[in-house]
């Protein structure tokens, strides 16, 4: 079994290799290409609602307060379904655009409680860094959602 100073080494050896990246940064942090799904609002479930994706895990409540502030009032479902239906909400450029807007915000909130506790628990750090990152490249995917989209 290894102890905690083998296990260091190899870390560090990983992060002097660059194998490490928790950024978002990385050269294989590539623009997912949203058309290798059958559906876009499958691409789109995967890309952000999906937390090993997007960094943020999204529960039926934060889809029904993101849905509410974008201004489509919707009940609650499974959270699959409840993204399909704020997708049909989302015909049209104006309420795509509300739709990330609220959903931006709703993810700037969360990336607000990982930096809080990143602060109170600085041994959190390294867990918070890469759901941060995701969360931040999920964000900065918005345009690009909205062409390929639109």
């Amino acid at each position: 079994m290894k102890d905690i100073d083998e296990l260091r080494a190899e870390f560090e050896a990983m992060k002097e290799k660059g194998d490490f990246c928790t950024d978002g940064t990385c050269e294989t942090d590539e623009e997912v290409d949203l058309k290798d799904y059958p559906s876009y609002t499958e691409a789109l479930y995967a890309q952000i609602v999906a937390p090993s994706a997007s960094g943020i895990y999204l529960s039926r409540w934060d889809i029904k307060d993101i849905a509410d502030a974008a201004g489509d009032s919707m009940a609650i479902h499974p959270r699959k379904r409840m993204f399909e239906l704020l997708m049909k909400y989302a015909v049209s450029q104006e309420r795509m655009q509300l739709v990330l807007d609220s959903l931006e915000e709703h993810m700037e909130r969360k990336i607000e409680i990982y930096e809080e506790f990143q602060e109170s628990f600085p041994h959190s750090k390294v867990v918070f860094e890469d759901k941060i990152a995701k969360a931040r490249k999920t964000i900065r995917s918005f345009p690009h959602i909205m062409r390929e989209y639109f």
